[in-house]
């Protein structure tokens, strides 16, 4: 069985959304939680508490990313995430938000070498909790990825998670899947993985990989943890009884322009999907009420194509 992990998407992949796609699909063996990005005074906002209160993530096999560069700070919320009862934390080194890495934080402290070490020593010496990493390979260069393995490898790391882009290349162009070809530890392989092809292909060229973390090609197409590894595929009555299920615990947690609101985001996912999926969008874009977007939705679930082993588009999700 291939080893799957559901990346974090702040907005996407929210409490609401993890327990129920646990409930309709297989194949996901860790879903980690969009970051919390802790300060002095440990406060959160309702919607980052409410992610990672345990009743809230109840049969769902979560992880807690923290977003930080200060070790003071990452070890107070670790010390609160384990009595929540948390078995293990992320720390994220790989977030390429501007408004992120201008505070020196996610892969914008892969900038500062010092800073990373201070910080990855304050959190091995001092962790309640087992810590993986989920990483870029360089702010503005590949060249740097050399400098960050030799930091790396001098600490206890619990898993490596790695994205081969640097942050200038955010999620633009191709990846660079063979810097991983000769790692000093077992990494797992994120960035670009949209089909059960694409994941067979990596493992051929990166057979140290021992697993995979997916993030847009798994909201995009659902199924595709369990494709890979039961090759159930997505069908019809699958992705509409999911949609349903969302939508149905969005409007009980969220007001109605909130929920209608998340579930346009995701059908720019789902419509992936679908035969015509630039038609779908294109009906749903006036949608701003339960009634106006079921009487959009339901027709186009009726009348519309699934794809056969469908992947995800991005000139969708920008359309």
């Amino acid at each position: 069985m291939t080893k799957i992990y559901f990346a974090p998407m702040e907005g996407v992949t929210d409490y609401v959304f993890r327990r129920v796609h646990r409930r309709h699909f297989g194949g996901v063996e860790k879903y980690f939680i969009p970051f919390l990005s802790p300060t002095h005074s440990l406060t959160f906002s309702t919607r980052e508490r409410n992610d990672v209160l345990p009743q809230n993530n109840t049969g769902v096999p979560a992880v807690p990313q923290i977003l930080t560069n200060n070790p003071d700070y990452f070890l107070s919320v670790s010390n609160w995430l384990s009595d929540l009862g948390y078995a293990e934390l992320n720390l994220n080194l790989g977030c390429p938000s501007g408004t992120v890495t201008a505070k020196k934080k996610g892969s914008g402290l892969l900038r500062y070498p010092d800073m990373l070490r201070a910080l990855l020593d304050g959190i091995y010496a001092h962790s309640p909790l087992p810590v993986s990493i989920k990483t870029r390979i360089g702010y503005e260069s590949t060249e740097e990825w050399a400098q960050l393995i030799s930091i790396y490898k001098q600490y206890p790391v619990h898993e490596m998670i790695i994205h081969p882009r640097t942050r200038m290349e955010f999620y633009n162009g191709t990846p660079h899947p063979e810097l991983c070809r000769e790692l000093p530890f077992p990494f797992i392989y994120n960035g670009d993985i949209f089909s059960g092809e694409d994941c067979e292909a990596m493992i051929k060229e990166l057979p140290c990989t021992t697993g995979f973390m997916l993030g847009r090609g798994l909201v995009a197409n659902p199924a595709l943890a369990q494709v890979i590894n039961s090759g159930e595929e997505l069908c019809r009555e699958s992705l509409l009884s999911f949609h349903d299920d969302l939508y149905r615990e969005y409007l009980e947690t969220w007001p109605e322009s909130a929920a209608v609101g998340k579930m346009h985001l995701l059908m720019k996912y789902f419509s992936s999907c679908f035969e015509n999926g630039d038609k779908v969008l294109r009906v749903l874009r006036k949608a701003t009420t339960c009634e106006e977007y079921e009487n959009a939705v339901y027709p186009m679930f009726r009348d519309q194509l699934i794809r056969s082993n469908p992947s995800f588009r991005l000139d969708l999700l920008l359309s």
